[in-house]
């Protein structure tokens, strides 16, 4: 031994598939998360067999985008882009933000703030303009990241979720895609000019 301390890898990606212990992995990291809190709907760890069988299933619905977040390779976090339907014409550039969480003991890398951005990265390259989501008051942190994102909250739901007999608030939240999109190119573009202008 060194004492050299192991650096950690950290990475967010697409899953189209599950390979090797993916869908294992995925189903811990979501059991931990819904006993800390952050569960998305769950307020227990269901059977094993009935999460895999949920992760499945979202990889067979078209409309449903997975990501992951990993550490040093293991499936920490997910999130998902729900992009609308083809029959929903009028909402056709509008998707939601929806089962997005971070194991405890993965938090603390950066993962969190990396899937809701690349979540909005796909949204727009699908064409989107505006991303929902909601979330319980409980979920303190994710509000947090949606918040320091850019996210506005338009609503509150007084009784959104029954949790060990007592209602919780449910906010709700959208992002403009392209006017974020256009303000980030606008300080890109003074940055870049204010260094032109004080290079010698």
């Amino acid at each position: 031994m060194d004492g050299r301390q192991h650096a950690i890898e950290t990475r967010v990606e697409p899953l189209e598939r599950f390979r090797g212990p993916d869908l294992h992995d995925l189903c811990d990291a979501a059991d931990a998360a819904i006993v800390d809190g952050g569960g998305f709907g769950w307020l227990a760890p269901p059977p094993r067999d009935v999460m895999e069988n949920y992760w499945r299933g979202v990889l067979l619905i078209p409309e449903r985008k997975l990501f992951v977040g990993r550490l040093d390779g293991v499936i920490a976090g997910s999130a998902q882009l729900v992009l609308p339907t083809n029959n929903n014409e009028a909402g056709r550039m509008s998707g939601s933000l929806t089962t997005f969480f971070v194991a405890p003991w993965a938090r603390g890398y950066g993962l969190a703030l990396s899937l809701v951005q690349t979540v909005e990265t796909a949204a727009r390259e699908a064409g989107l303009k505006v991303l929902n989501l909601d979330v319980r008051e409980t979920q303190r942190r994710a509000i947090q990241i949606y918040e320091q994102l850019g996210y506005h909250r338009w609503g509150t739901h007084p009784r959104y979720a029954l949790v060990e007999g007592r209602w919780m608030k449910g906010f709700y939240y959208h992002k403009d895609l392209v006017a974020d999109s256009l303000e980030a190119e606008a300080q890109e573009n003074s940055a870049e000019q204010a260094t032109q202008e004080t290079t010698p």
